[in-house]
């Protein structure tokens, strides 16, 4: 699937501020740029003579049987995109056999989201909001609507600053809100995130919910280790698309250290840049279980609903299987860490 041109149709479809906003990173740019270009830095060492008649991407991420490890990344505001917002996007990723993680600024309430896609996989984003009491509701009604695991995104504490933004002086268009905080009854800074939270976090939400817990925005070994030591079942390497702090390390070069700093004790995702099935395949050679993809699903749901979120997450799916097949890997559990040329 051609990203770029499916980006190029979005960006025609779309008005030049939202385009913006759902397209921009903070500052220069140069970590969302970066983020790209970083798995092009990953060298691949193809074996040669496998039988590959029959490659198969299934997997599994914390035990839930998914289609390919591609995912959907968690991110905002999805009517921005498209009048059927965070719904077509959850019927499309069903269509394909993904896994979803819902945003905690959809513009659709959690309980909406899972009945569009009834049996879906699905996790749920949260932010640890300044009235942690609201947070505390949000995660009970995902909870209770089915949803098995919480992405608790630790990048956040203050948002970055995103100068297409500035000089578009954008805000939300009125008929686009965060219907899932709104019904809560949370209003003007209570909406804003905690920037006082720390590791004990994980435990909370563990406890509130009975869910396991990803800590999504990890960029260090040491702060993965202290997240699986804080009771993570797994860590999701990001620098939040390039959003947060500019000049941060690109995923694809933040992984390696991650994965040897936990071993084996939780899961690592990664999201951030991946374009192609061979970027999936890079990155389940270094280390992760599964990719998450934002931006792509995006532009999918602008130009096609629920149809074109299925066929991004398809068309990565299809170049995943070519791409396992010329690096002699029939399964996802033959792609491993000796596909990677190391320095």
């Amino acid at each position: 699937m051609d990203l770029l041109a499916l980006e190029e149709l979005a960006r025609g479809l779309l008005a030049k501020p939202i385009y913006d906003y759902l397209a921009g990173g903070a500052g220069d740019e140069v970590s969302l740029r970066d983020a790209v270009a970083a798995w092009d830095r990953v060298r691949l060492r193809p074996r040669v003579l496998r039988d590959v008649g029959t490659v198969d991407t299934a997997t599994t991420v914390l035990g839930t049987e998914i289609g390919s490890p591609v995912m959907v990344a968690p991110t905002a505001f999805h009517r921005l995109a498209h009048d059927g917002g965070e719904e077509e996007t959850a019927r499309g990723a069903a269509a394909a056999g993904a896994l979803m993680v819902v945003a905690t600024r959809a513009t659709s309430p959690p309980e909406e989201v899972a009945a569009a896609a009834p049996g879906a996989p699905r996790w749920y984003q949260v932010y640890i909001l300044q009235q942690r009491d609201h947070t505390a509701r949000m995660v009970e009604r995902a909870a209770a609507a089915g949803y098995t695991a919480l992405v608790l995104t630790g990048d956040t504490p203050v948002l970055g600053r995103r100068l297409r933004d500035v000089r578009n002086a954008f805000s939300l268009p009125a008929n686009i809100g965060t219907a899932a905080l709104e019904a809560g009854g949370a209003v003007g800074s209570l909406v804003d995130q905690d920037p006082s939270i720390t590791f004990e976090c994980i435990g909370w939400l563990r406890e509130l919910s009975g869910l396991p817990v990803i800590v999504k925005g990890v960029l260090r070994g040491d702060d993965a280790a202290a997240c699986v030591d804080a009771g993570a079942a797994g860590v999701a390497v990001s620098n939040h698309g390039g959003r947060q702090l500019d000049g941060a390390i690109a995923p694809a070069d933040a992984l390696p250290e991650v994965v040897s700093a936990i071993g084996d004790r939780a899961e690592v995702y990664v999201d951030g840049g991946i374009r192609r099935g061979v970027d999936v395949l890079r990155a389940l050679a270094l280390g992760a279980r599964g990719v998450m993809v934002g931006r792509p699903v995006i532009w999918g749901l602008a130009t096609g609903g629920a149809g074109g979120v299925e066929q991004v997450l398809r068309g990565m799916q299809e170049e995943l299987a070519l791409a396992m097949a010329l690096a002699g890997a029939r399964h996802v559990g033959e792609v491993t860490g000796d596909l990677v040329a190391r320095p």
